[in-house]
C-alpha cells in the first residue's frame, strides 16, 4: 500500500435484523470472503449489529461497548485475518445520565485493537411523510467531536448516514487531512432512491476524497416486534472516486463490493480544483 499507494478494500451490504446474534452469523462470513478476496480494508454498514422499530427491545439487548458480543467478535475477526476493520457503527447502551444510546463507529487495526471510534454527530429527526417519521434522538445521544482514525499511511474521516447531509463536516476532515471518507448508512429508501447517490458525488467532488459508503439493504426483519412496522433501507453501496466517478454500486441485495482505490487520485484531484485552500471569510448574510 505505501509502494503504489493502491489499497484494496471490501464493502459489506447487509440486510440485519432485530436479533444481533443472528446478524453477527450474517456479518462474519463476509468479512472473512472479502479478506480471502484481497481486501485490505474492509467496511460494514450503519447498525451492524441490530436494525429495531422498538426501543423496549434495544434496551433488553444492547449491551454497553466492554460487553457487546459484536464487537469483541468482530476485533476477534480482524486479528484472525490480519485486516483494517471500520465497523460502520453499532447500537449500544450509553455512558450517560440520560439512558440514550450510542450510534457509534468503529476502526479496528489488523491486531483487534480499536484504533478509532466516532460517535454519530447529526440526528436523523425527521418526517418524511405521514407514515414515515424518524425520531434518532429520542433513543440515541449525538456525538459532539469529528474523528479522523489513522490506517497505516492512510487518515480516514469517520462519518455516519445522516451526517451526509452536512457538508461542513466532510470539508473540515478534508482540511485536516483525510483521504478517505466513510459513510457507513442505513438510508430510507424514500431518501435514497432521491439523494443517497448525488449527496455521495458531491461529498466526493468538493473535498477531493474517495467516499466509501456501505449500506444496509432491504426489509429488516423484526420477529421480536411483530406489531411493529419493520425498517426498510435503500442498498447501493457505493464507492466515489475524489473526481466523483463511481465505482462500485452494491445494489439491492446484502453481498460484498470489492474495489481498489489509487490514492494518488487524491493528490491528483486536489492539484487540479484546490478548492480546500481557497476558502475566504465573508459577511452575512444580511436579512431581509
Amino acid at each position: 500500500m505505501t509502494r503504489d499507494r493502491a489499497l484494496a478494500v471490501g464493502l459489506l451490504q447487509l440486510n440485519v435484523g432485530d436479533d444481533p446474534l443472528d446478524n453477527l452469523g450474517q456479518t462474519v462470513p463476509l468479512i472473512r470472503q472479502a479478506a480471502n478476496d484481497g481486501a485490505r480494508l474492509v467496511l460494514t454498514p450503519e447498525a451492524t449489529n441490530i436494525l429495531s422499530p422498538d426501543r423496549k427491545w434495544q434496551s433488553r439487548v444492547l449491551q454497553a461497548q466492554d460487553k457487546d458480543p459484536t464487537l469483541a467478535a468482530l476485533r476477534s475477526e480482524a486479528a484472525a485475518t490480519g485486516i483494517w476493520l471500520l465497523i460502520g457503527s453499532l447500537a449500544l447502551k450509553g455512558e450517560g445520565e440520560d439512558g440514550r444510546f450510542v450510534n457509534r463507529s468503529f476502526l479496528i487495526a489488523p491486531n483487534g485493537d480499536i484504533a478509532a471510534s466516532y460517535d454519530k454527530l447529526h440526528m436523523f429527526d425527521v418526517t418524511i411523510s405521514e407514515t414515515e417519521q424518524y425520531r434518532e434522538s429520542s433513543a440515541y445521544r449525538p456525538g459532539d467531536h469529528a474523528v479522523i482514525a489513522q490506517m497505516a499511511e492512510v487518515p480516514i474521516g469517520m462519518t455516519i448516514c445522516y451526517d451526509l447531509r452536512f457538508p461542513q463536516l466532510y470539508r473540515q476532515l478534508a482540511q485536516a487531512g483525510a483521504q478517505l471518507l466513510t459513510v457507513p448508512s442505513a438510508f430510507s429508501p424514500t431518501t435514497g432512491q432521491a439523494h443517497w447517490e448525488p449527496l455521495l458525488r458531491a461529498r466526493a467532488i468538493e473535498n477531493g476524497c474517495y467516499i466509501l459508503a456501505p449500506a444496509q439493504c432491504g426489509t429488516h426483519a423484526a420477529p421480536n416486534s411483530p406489531n411493529r412496522q419493520p425498517r426498510k433501507s435503500h442498498g447501493h453501496s457505493l464507492v466515489v472516486d475524489p473526481w466523483g466517478k463511481i465505482l462500485t454500486d452494491g445494489g439491492i441485495s446484502p453481498g460484498i463490493s470489492m474495489v481498489e482505490l489509487d490514492l494518488k487520485a487524491v493528490d491528483r484531484a486536489r492539484s487540479r480544483i484546490p478548492s480546500l485552500t481557497h476558502d475566504r471569510a465573508f459577511h452575512g448574510p444580511t436579512g431581509i
